[in-house]
């Protein structure tokens, strides 16, 4: 396993969270921002919406959500419930623009 999975130092030297399942959907939701024009990308720019991508990467967490129903923790389940929520409002907005 590479150092970046485990947990340890990047080849940047910078310490990367834990893999879990929190931290997954983190990933999706910021990936989702940048999609959405809302963060920057990781050369630290703005860029432009892609909402083709946004809504992909919604419908994904969308999906875990559907599929993990009962096997998540408390914590779990109502980050990726407020994760949806707060996305896809932020989606709808972006397509009103």
């Amino acid at each position: 396993m590479s150092d970046a999975a485990g947990g340890g130092k990047s080849g940047e030297g910078r310490s990367l969270p834990a893999v879990d399942f929190s931290t997954f959907l983190l990933s999706l939701g910021h990936s989702t921002l940048v999609h959405l024009g809302d963060a920057p990308g990781p050369e630290g720019h703005a860029n432009p919406a892609n909402l083709a991508l946004a809504r992909q990467t919604i419908d994904l967490i969308t999906l875990l959500q559907e599929k993990t129903k009962g096997n998540l923790t408390g914590e779990e389940e109502r980050m990726i419930e407020q994760l949806t929520y707060d996305l896809q409002s932020r989606y709808v907005e972006a397509t009103k623009k």
